[in-house]
């Protein structure tokens, strides 16, 4: 059984005892956070739109952190002109307990 859940305008498949980064979430270490915005569910075919109206899926935040850095680099030849700058993304981690179809 797998479903596929949208947070932080970003969509993941998902199932059971599965772990993810997703965008940052508010909520502390430990505690639990629902997902109600489930695009779709397979248990057996799958079901999507009206199907899956009421369904959700609960998880527990493993923990917060940031990504690696990634280094943006604008450079224009001839003019001198140039400008590093560095981008660390804020995640959290989820594992995920159950899916409420």
């Amino acid at each position: 059984m797998y479903a596929i859940i949208a947070t932080g305008g970003k969509q993941y498949k998902v199932s059971e005892g599965d772990t993810l980064k997703v965008e940052k979430l508010d909520a502390e270490p430990g505690t639990t956070v629902t997902f109600d915005h489930v695009v779709a569910v397979s248990d057996n075919g799958l079901k999507v739109a009206g199907d899956v109206a009421n369904a959700s899926v609960t998880a527990t935040v493993v923990e917060q952190g940031k990504l690696r850095k990634v280094i943006v680099y604008k450079y224009k030849r001839k003019s001198g002109y140039h400008k590093k700058n560095g981008h660390r993304q804020a995640y959290t981690q989820v594992k995920i307990d159950k899916i409420n179809a």
